[in-house]
Protein backbone atom coordinates (compact mmCIF):
# COMPACT_ATOMS: atom_id res chain seq x y z
CA UNK A 1 0.00 0.00 0.00
CA UNK A 2 2.28 2.69 0.85
CA UNK A 3 4.61 1.54 -2.38
CA UNK A 4 1.15 2.54 -4.55
CA UNK A 5 0.96 5.52 -2.62
CA UNK A 6 3.91 6.91 -3.32
CA UNK A 7 3.75 5.96 -7.01
CA UNK A 8 0.29 7.23 -7.59
CA UNK A 9 1.73 10.99 -6.20
CA UNK A 10 2.92 13.10 -9.46
CA UNK A 11 3.66 17.06 -10.02
CA UNK A 12 2.17 18.60 -13.03
CA UNK A 13 3.72 21.60 -14.99
CA UNK A 14 1.17 23.20 -17.32
CA UNK A 15 0.33 27.46 -17.65
CA UNK A 16 -1.93 27.60 -20.18
CA UNK A 17 -5.86 26.98 -21.10
CA UNK A 18 -4.52 23.48 -22.80
CA UNK A 19 -2.96 22.40 -19.28
CA UNK A 20 -6.38 23.36 -17.81
CA UNK A 21 -8.15 20.98 -20.83
CA UNK A 22 -5.54 17.99 -19.83
CA UNK A 23 -5.89 18.80 -15.75
CA UNK A 24 -9.83 18.26 -16.24
CA UNK A 25 -9.84 15.16 -18.40
CA UNK A 26 -6.72 13.71 -15.97
CA UNK A 27 -9.16 14.75 -12.83
CA UNK A 28 -11.98 13.03 -14.38
CA UNK A 29 -9.95 9.59 -14.55
CA UNK A 30 -9.54 9.53 -11.12
CA UNK A 31 -5.56 11.61 -11.29
CA UNK A 32 -4.99 14.61 -9.79
CA UNK A 33 -1.83 16.06 -8.92
CA UNK A 34 -0.46 16.44 -5.98
CA UNK A 35 1.48 19.96 -6.84
CA UNK A 36 1.36 21.85 -9.37
CA UNK A 37 4.37 23.93 -10.99
CA UNK A 38 3.55 26.91 -13.56
CA UNK A 39 4.76 30.57 -14.80
CA UNK A 40 4.51 33.75 -12.04
CA UNK A 41 1.90 35.75 -12.15
CA UNK A 42 1.70 39.04 -14.36
CA UNK A 43 0.27 41.86 -14.99
CA UNK A 44 -3.45 41.02 -16.46
CA UNK A 45 -6.38 43.18 -18.27
CA UNK A 46 -6.43 46.64 -18.93
CA UNK A 47 -5.91 47.73 -15.29
CA UNK A 48 -2.54 45.63 -15.34
CA UNK A 49 -3.62 43.75 -11.89
CA UNK A 50 -1.10 41.10 -11.13
CA UNK A 51 -3.24 37.67 -11.50
CA UNK A 52 -2.09 34.34 -11.70
CA UNK A 53 -2.53 32.11 -14.88
CA UNK A 54 -5.36 29.29 -15.51
CA UNK A 55 -3.63 26.80 -15.01
CA UNK A 56 -2.43 28.53 -10.96
CA UNK A 57 -6.05 29.47 -10.52
CA UNK A 58 -7.01 25.66 -11.39
CA UNK A 59 -4.47 24.54 -8.50
CA UNK A 60 -5.81 26.85 -5.88
CA UNK A 61 -9.29 26.02 -6.65
CA UNK A 62 -8.79 22.21 -5.98
CA UNK A 63 -6.59 23.01 -2.91
CA UNK A 64 -3.33 21.71 -4.77
CA UNK A 65 -0.13 23.09 -3.70
CA UNK A 66 1.36 25.37 -6.65
CA UNK A 67 4.51 25.99 -7.08
CA UNK A 68 4.70 29.29 -9.90
CA UNK A 69 8.93 29.95 -9.86
CA UNK A 70 10.40 32.27 -12.08
CA UNK A 71 12.98 30.24 -12.39
CA UNK A 72 13.44 26.49 -12.58
CA UNK A 73 17.25 27.34 -9.84
CA UNK A 74 18.32 24.90 -7.78
CA UNK A 75 16.69 26.13 -4.82
CA UNK A 76 13.46 25.16 -7.09
CA UNK A 77 14.87 21.99 -7.73
CA UNK A 78 15.27 21.31 -4.28
CA UNK A 79 11.72 21.90 -3.38
CA UNK A 80 10.43 19.77 -6.57
CA UNK A 81 12.83 16.91 -4.73
CA UNK A 82 11.34 17.21 -1.22
CA UNK A 83 7.96 16.57 -2.70
CA UNK A 84 8.81 12.79 -3.42
CA UNK A 85 6.59 12.89 -6.41
CA UNK A 86 7.78 9.55 -8.75
CA UNK A 87 6.66 11.23 -12.01
CA UNK A 88 6.05 14.88 -13.55
CA UNK A 89 3.42 15.02 -16.15
CA UNK A 90 3.87 18.28 -18.50
CA UNK A 91 1.76 19.85 -20.77
CA UNK A 92 2.49 23.17 -22.52
CA UNK A 93 4.62 24.68 -19.54
CA UNK A 94 6.29 27.28 -21.96
CA UNK A 95 10.11 26.80 -20.38
CA UNK A 96 12.38 24.23 -21.10
CA UNK A 97 13.36 21.92 -18.16
CA UNK A 98 17.40 22.24 -17.08
CA UNK A 99 18.86 18.97 -16.20
CA UNK A 100 18.61 19.44 -12.42
CA UNK A 101 14.95 18.80 -12.94
CA UNK A 102 15.26 16.12 -15.15
CA UNK A 103 17.28 13.89 -13.10
CA UNK A 104 14.57 14.59 -10.30
CA UNK A 105 11.75 12.11 -10.63
CA UNK A 106 12.49 8.46 -10.51
CA UNK A 107 10.02 7.85 -13.43
CA UNK A 108 10.86 10.62 -15.50
CA UNK A 109 9.16 13.64 -16.90
CA UNK A 110 6.22 12.71 -19.37
CA UNK A 111 5.47 14.94 -21.58
CA UNK A 112 1.88 15.53 -23.48
CA UNK A 113 2.50 16.97 -27.41
CA UNK A 114 -0.40 16.98 -29.48
CA UNK A 115 0.82 15.83 -32.79
CA UNK A 116 2.27 12.27 -33.55
CA UNK A 117 5.89 12.53 -33.15
CA UNK A 118 9.08 13.24 -34.78
CA UNK A 119 6.14 15.26 -36.96
CA UNK A 120 5.65 18.69 -36.19
CA UNK A 121 7.61 18.85 -33.18
CA UNK A 122 8.33 22.50 -31.34
CA UNK A 123 6.05 25.35 -30.44
CA UNK A 124 2.91 25.03 -32.71
CA UNK A 125 2.01 21.54 -33.68
CA UNK A 126 -1.84 22.31 -33.57
CA UNK A 127 -1.92 25.55 -35.80
CA UNK A 128 0.94 24.12 -38.31
CA UNK A 129 -1.16 20.85 -38.33
CA UNK A 130 -4.39 22.85 -39.80
CA UNK A 131 -1.77 24.99 -42.11
CA UNK A 132 -0.76 21.79 -43.70
CA UNK A 133 -4.74 20.30 -43.46
CA UNK A 134 -3.26 17.34 -42.13
CA UNK A 135 -5.91 15.86 -41.12
CA UNK A 136 -4.67 12.48 -39.60
CA UNK A 137 -2.85 13.37 -36.28
CA UNK A 138 -2.53 12.90 -32.79
CA UNK A 139 -1.22 12.88 -29.51
CA UNK A 140 2.08 11.56 -28.34
CA UNK A 141 3.07 10.57 -24.84
CA UNK A 142 7.30 10.69 -24.24
CA UNK A 143 9.60 10.68 -21.86
CA UNK A 144 11.66 14.07 -21.99
CA UNK A 145 14.80 14.53 -22.62
CA UNK A 146 17.72 17.63 -22.98
CA UNK A 147 16.54 18.21 -26.15
CA UNK A 148 13.33 19.81 -28.14
CA UNK A 149 10.97 17.08 -28.61
CA UNK A 150 13.03 14.53 -28.58
CA UNK A 151 12.65 12.20 -26.14
CA UNK A 152 11.58 8.91 -26.73
CA UNK A 153 8.19 7.54 -27.43
CA UNK A 154 5.94 5.90 -24.57
CA UNK A 155 2.31 6.06 -26.36
CA UNK A 156 0.89 7.08 -29.23
CA UNK A 157 -2.72 7.51 -30.75
CA UNK A 158 -3.76 8.72 -33.86
CA UNK A 159 -6.81 11.12 -34.36
CA UNK A 160 -8.89 11.83 -37.46
CA UNK A 161 -10.08 15.28 -37.87
CA UNK A 162 -13.00 15.67 -40.87
CA UNK A 163 -13.33 19.32 -40.54
CA UNK A 164 -11.10 21.96 -38.69
CA UNK A 165 -12.47 23.31 -36.10
CA UNK A 166 -11.08 26.66 -34.77
CA UNK A 167 -8.07 26.39 -32.85
CA UNK A 168 -9.37 26.83 -29.49
CA UNK A 169 -11.83 23.93 -30.34
CA UNK A 170 -8.82 21.73 -31.60
CA UNK A 171 -6.50 22.58 -28.95
CA UNK A 172 -9.50 21.48 -26.07
CA UNK A 173 -9.76 18.26 -28.31
CA UNK A 174 -6.48 17.46 -28.27
CA UNK A 175 -5.33 18.18 -24.93
CA UNK A 176 -8.13 15.51 -23.80
CA UNK A 177 -7.18 13.09 -25.81
CA UNK A 178 -3.46 12.93 -25.14
CA UNK A 179 -4.90 13.04 -21.15
CA UNK A 180 -7.02 9.95 -22.13
CA UNK A 181 -3.86 8.20 -23.47
CA UNK A 182 -1.89 9.44 -20.29
CA UNK A 183 -4.30 8.32 -17.94
CA UNK A 184 -4.34 4.89 -19.72
CA UNK A 185 -1.01 3.96 -19.85
CA UNK A 186 0.19 5.39 -16.84
CA UNK A 187 -0.25 2.57 -14.41
CA UNK A 188 2.21 0.25 -16.63
CA UNK A 189 4.55 3.22 -17.29
CA UNK A 190 5.02 3.51 -13.48
CA UNK A 191 4.99 -0.83 -13.13
CA UNK A 192 8.00 -0.66 -15.82
CA UNK A 193 5.17 -2.64 -18.57
CA UNK A 194 6.37 -0.13 -21.35
CA UNK A 195 9.45 0.25 -23.11
CA UNK A 196 10.05 3.70 -24.69
CA UNK A 197 11.06 3.86 -28.68
CA UNK A 198 13.50 5.89 -29.92
CA UNK A 199 12.20 8.82 -32.42
CA UNK A 200 13.27 8.23 -35.54
CA UNK A 201 15.14 11.74 -36.40
CA UNK A 202 15.11 11.12 -39.73
CA UNK A 203 11.50 11.78 -40.03
CA UNK A 204 11.39 14.84 -37.77
CA UNK A 205 9.47 17.97 -38.98
CA UNK A 206 9.26 21.52 -37.02
CA UNK A 207 7.52 24.28 -36.04
CA UNK A 208 7.75 27.71 -35.90
CA UNK A 209 6.46 30.52 -33.21
CA UNK A 210 4.41 32.40 -35.46
CA UNK A 211 3.50 35.93 -35.24
CA UNK A 212 1.25 38.90 -36.17
CA UNK A 213 2.59 39.11 -40.01
CA UNK A 214 1.98 35.43 -40.27
CA UNK A 215 -1.79 36.09 -40.41
CA UNK A 216 -2.09 38.08 -43.11
CA UNK A 217 -4.84 36.89 -45.74
CA UNK A 218 -4.64 37.75 -49.37
CA UNK A 219 -8.39 36.92 -50.48
CA UNK A 220 -7.47 37.38 -54.11
CA UNK A 221 -5.55 33.38 -53.46
CA UNK A 222 -6.51 30.24 -52.48
CA UNK A 223 -10.08 30.42 -50.11
CA UNK A 224 -9.31 27.28 -48.53
CA UNK A 225 -5.69 28.19 -47.61
CA UNK A 226 -7.54 31.24 -46.11
CA UNK A 227 -10.20 29.18 -44.60
CA UNK A 228 -7.27 27.42 -42.58
CA UNK A 229 -5.70 30.54 -41.83
CA UNK A 230 -9.05 31.69 -39.83
CA UNK A 231 -9.09 28.14 -38.02
CA UNK A 232 -5.31 28.17 -37.16
CA UNK A 233 -5.01 31.95 -36.21
CA UNK A 234 -8.59 32.34 -34.74
CA UNK A 235 -6.82 32.77 -30.76
CA UNK A 236 -3.11 34.18 -31.71
CA UNK A 237 -2.21 36.26 -33.67
CA UNK A 238 -5.45 36.35 -35.71
CA UNK A 239 -6.21 36.21 -39.18
CA UNK A 240 -6.57 39.78 -41.06
CA UNK A 241 -6.81 41.40 -44.41
CA UNK A 242 -5.69 44.93 -45.29
CA UNK A 243 -8.22 47.69 -46.77
CA UNK A 244 -7.26 50.95 -48.08
CA UNK A 245 -9.89 53.44 -47.14
CA UNK A 246 -9.88 57.50 -47.19
CA UNK A 247 -5.82 57.37 -47.88
CA UNK A 248 -4.66 54.93 -45.02
CA UNK A 249 -4.52 51.55 -44.65
CA UNK A 250 -6.67 49.24 -41.84
CA UNK A 251 -6.26 46.09 -40.72
CA UNK A 252 -9.79 43.60 -40.43
CA UNK A 253 -9.42 41.15 -38.29
CA UNK A 254 -11.51 37.62 -39.67
CA UNK A 255 -13.17 36.23 -36.27
CA UNK A 256 -15.37 33.58 -38.11
CA UNK A 257 -15.35 31.80 -41.58
CA UNK A 258 -16.79 28.62 -43.30
CA UNK A 259 -15.62 27.04 -46.00
CA UNK A 260 -17.82 24.96 -48.72
CA UNK A 261 -18.23 24.16 -51.95
CA UNK A 262 -14.63 25.44 -52.49
CA UNK A 263 -15.78 28.85 -51.39
CA UNK A 264 -14.76 31.01 -48.13
CA UNK A 265 -17.27 32.67 -47.04
CA UNK A 266 -16.46 35.20 -44.16
CA UNK A 267 -18.89 35.78 -41.41
CA UNK A 268 -17.38 38.04 -38.99
CA UNK A 269 -14.64 40.56 -38.78
CA UNK A 270 -13.29 43.43 -36.27
CA UNK A 271 -12.17 46.54 -38.31
CA UNK A 272 -9.49 48.74 -36.41
CA UNK A 273 -10.39 50.27 -34.05
CA UNK A 274 -14.10 49.05 -34.12
CA UNK A 275 -16.68 45.97 -32.64
CA UNK A 276 -17.00 43.11 -34.13
CA UNK A 277 -19.66 43.09 -36.49
CA UNK A 278 -21.15 40.93 -39.44
CA UNK A 279 -19.07 40.71 -42.60
CA UNK A 280 -22.27 41.53 -44.41
CA UNK A 281 -22.93 44.85 -42.43
CA UNK A 282 -19.01 45.73 -42.49
CA UNK A 283 -19.17 45.67 -46.69
CA UNK A 284 -22.17 47.90 -46.31
CA UNK A 285 -20.46 50.52 -44.34
CA UNK A 286 -16.92 49.89 -46.18
CA UNK A 287 -18.23 50.83 -50.06
CA UNK A 288 -15.22 49.64 -51.30
CA UNK A 289 -14.71 46.42 -49.98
Amino acid sequence: MMEKRRKSRFAFFGSSAMSVSVLDELKSSGLVPSIIVTTPDKPRGRKLILSPNVVKSWGLAHDIKVFDFAKLDADAARALKEEGCAVFIVASYGKLLPPRVLEIPEFGLLNIHPSLLPKYRGPSPLQSAILADDKRTGVTIMKIDEEMDHGPIVAQKAVAVDEWPVYEIFEDMMARQGAKLLAEILDDWLDGKIEARLQDDSLATYTKKFEKADGLLDLSGDPYLNFRKIQAFHEWPQAYFMLSRDGRDIRVKVTEASFASGRLEIVKVIPEGGREMSYKDFRSGYQNV
